[in-house]
């Protein structure tokens, strides 16, 4: 049996060291909150767990067809000098950004924010409904008739 992978097993935890010693602005900078987008009959439903944050942390902004769900979470941790600590929740600014499609009326768009759970609900555009054109028979000569068994003679005018 071949392995698909080189085992490095402390190549993985030095980085993990370093990243945490000397990495910590970047690491605040990675935080990318979890989002859904499920699309329902006549709207999308945009949820995003924003734990430890409240609603004035939070902006969305309509720009352009593009709506921009941005905030930041900031850190409530104190600096230690001595000690070992752990620190895996992450912290920092975070911005998303969601294509709408054409024709969405921002007006309609709507937010709620409940235990750390954004709600946006987007209406889908009104769909452009299908018209149907009429034909108009030909008789055998074809030229069309109106509907009222007469027919109609199309031609064109000249100048004298």
């Amino acid at each position: 049996m071949a392995l698909l992978m080189r085992p490095e097993p402390l190549t993985a935890d030095f980085d993990r060291l370093f990243s945490t010693f000397f990495d910590r602005s970047q690491a605040a900078q990675r935080w990318v909150p979890a989002m859904d987008l499920v699309e329902h009959d006549d709207h999308f439903l945009l949820r995003a767990d924003l734990p430890g944050l409240g609603e004035d942390d939070v902006s969305i902004e309509l720009n352009d067809g593009s709506l921009v769900v941005s905030g930041e979470r900031k850190a409530e941790h104190e600096s230690r000098e001595r000690g070992f600590y752990r620190l895996e929740r992450q912290f920092g600014k975070f911005s998303r950004t969601l294509t709408l499609p054409d024709g969405i009326d921002g007006d309609q768009i709507n937010a709620s924010f409940n235990r750390g759970v954004l709600e946006v609900w987007i209406p889908k555009p009104e769909q452009r409904k299908p018209r149907r054109i009429p034909i108009a028979a030909t008789n055998r000569n074809g030229t069309a008739e109106n509907g009222t068994g007469a027919a109609t003679i199309e031609g064109t005018a000249s100048e004298r």
